[in-house]
């Protein structure tokens, strides 16, 4: 891809701000956000990003003033989580600055929404959830989160039609890998270093679809391909299902820092997706996930990687 006007919202977190920096590369590339550490608007522009402040909750006439309007494509992964558990406020913060960027950026190619995959209805721990499932938006370890993604996703899918914008919805998987914090098995991995119990189901495990950086990257452009009218839905995720105590265990492989795995009714749920639509879309993955965490594991903690798994015949190429 080359030669696009792009601009990115959530440029400073694992997903999109590692696309940002790929795509700078031979595109015009502006993120725009809060920039609340002013050292990751720094290291964005060294890359080649232009960066532009932008308040998501700001919804004052002049939120957008200055900002260009010629972009070609989007991606918007900026979102308020609503860790404050404010229903009303994260439903209106989000369908409201989702739908005026939108409309800001009408004359775009493609956007891309980041949906989630936590506003599924939960069934079985190792069902395969398809883009056809019921969605509920129960999500304990963070209530109001799914909730506003479900109510965005209405927005876009309404803006699409009305504005005639080529839109795609993915719902997002656990995106991790060696930018940033390094994703949810990162931060199982910091709970082992400070000894502190992970959750887990009384009975089986979590399983989850994690898509590796590399792969975020290179599956972005895809997914603005497969824009249209109506909007595209797809789940975006990984190939591989993967449990979330067979990574944990294999955080204990690769690192010898063992883990206190305790049987709870209340874990950090996560969805395994039926990969077949995305495949489609994107074509395959090229990233394991076991490759993927000792890749991440070498990047953020390389002091507690096993000798015998930071060799040449493991490394990246």
């Amino acid at each position: 891809m080359r030669g696009k006007k792009i601009l990115v919202t959530g440029g400073t977190g694992q997903v999109a701000r590692p696309v940002a920096e790929a795509l700078a590369a031979e595109n015009d590339v502006w993120c725009i956000g809060r920039f609340g550490t002013p050292r990751v608007a720094d290291e964005l522009r060294a890359r080649g990003v232009t960066t532009w402040r932008w308040d998501m909750e700001d919804d004052s006439e002049h939120a957008f003033k200055g900002l260009p309007e010629d972009f070609t494509h989007v991606i918007h992964s900026a979102v308020r989580r609503g860790e404050d558990g404010d229903f009303n406020r994260t439903i209106d913060v989000n369908v409201t600055a989702t739908g005026r960027l939108m409309a800001h950026c009408r004359t775009a190619e493609s956007f891309l929404f980041v949906s989630t995959g936590a506003l599924y209805a939960r069934q079985t721990l190792d069902h395969a959830y398809t883009e056809d499932d019921p969605v509920d938006g129960v999500a304990d370890w963070l209530p109001a989160y799914p909730v506003g993604k479900i109510a965005t996703e209405g927005a876009v899918r309404a803006m699409a039609r009305v504005l005639s914008l080529p839109t795609t919805i993915a719902r997002l998987n656990i995106a991790y890998g060696p930018g940033g914090y390094g994703g949810v098995p990162m931060l199982y991995f910091q709970r082992m270093l400070a000894g502190q119990p992970i959750p887990v189901p009384l009975e089986g495990q979590n399983w989850c679809s994690p898509l590796y950086t590399s792969d975020v990257v290179s599956q972005v452009p895809r997914l603005w391909d497969a824009a249209s009218v109506p909007a595209t839905l797809t789940n975006w995720g990984g190939d591989e299902a993967v449990g979330i105590t067979d990574c944990v265990r294999y955080l204990e492989e690769l690192t010898g820092v063992p883990a206190k795995l305790v049987p709870s009714e209340v874990t950090r749920e996560t969805y395994q997706f039926d990969p077949t639509l995305r495949r489609r879309l994107t074509g395959p993955c090229e990233v394991d996930w076991r490759e993927g965490i000792r890749r991440t594991l070498a990047a953020l903690h390389p002091d507690h990687l096993r000798p015998e798994y930071a060799g040449s015949e493991h490394a990246e190429h």
